[in-house]
């Protein structure tokens, strides 16, 4: 059995890694999922969060937005609207996100406008937490 896989994680606006990785958890619907080299195969969607991959005996954490992943026993990439290290957050900046986000839930508009205000304050939350784990 491998002790590594492909790992690439992709967003529209860059390639963010691409390498060989030992392991690689995601954040998913139902908590946290865990892949390792050998894997079975699977599709799956990725909510936003904080994944982590550990390379060359070192953890690497990503704070992702929603999208999926393709998974087999040799490699794994992951699709997502967005990903940043934890360094890259502006927590001030992601703050005034979340509270914004709030508000346009509490003024009840469109569905549409509801789905986007959700989506809006997953991803605040998901860097607040990464900020906030930096300190």
């Amino acid at each position: 059995m491998e002790k590594t896989f492909q790992l690439e994680i992709i967003t529209p606006e860059r390639q963010f890694y691409t390498g060989q990785v030992e392991s690689l958890v995601l954040p998913a619907l139902d908590g946290e999922y865990g892949v390792l080299p050998g894997h079975e195969p699977v599709v799956t969607a990725v909510e936003p969060g904080e994944a982590r991959f550990k390379a060359d005996g070192v953890w690497h954490n990503v704070i992702v937005t929603q999208g999926f992943a393709e998974i087999t026993s040799e490699y794994a990439v992951v699709l997502v609207s967005t990903a940043e290290k934890p360094e890259e957050i502006d927590a001030a900046r992601a703050a005034r996100a979340k509270e914004r986000a709030e508000e346009r839930l509490r003024q009840h508009g469109s569905q549409q406008e509801h789905f986007r205000s959700k989506a809006a304050l997953a991803r605040a939350t998901a860097r607040l937490r990464a900020t906030s784990h930096r300190s």
